[in-house]
């Protein structure tokens, strides 16, 4: 019987869009904006990292 240890297979089972129109950027103490990354110019802001990144997301699929 051999120990040989193959090495594990990764399936990458995320989706990356090529271009994100919304970045989350830490501002602050648990303060993050929402950055267009086309222009930099901050579109919003959360006290919450998960309602900033929920926020970045609803701004992609709106434009």
């Amino acid at each position: 019987m051999s120990t040989l240890t193959l090495p594990a297979q990764h399936t990458n089972t995320l989706t990356y869009s090529p271009h994100l129109r919304y970045q989350v950027v830490l501002a602050g103490n648990r303060f993050f904006h929402i950055k267009e990354t086309a222009t930099g110019r901050v579109r919003g802001f959360r006290g919450d990292h998960n309602e900033a990144c929920a926020l970045a997301r609803n701004l992609e699929t709106c434009f």
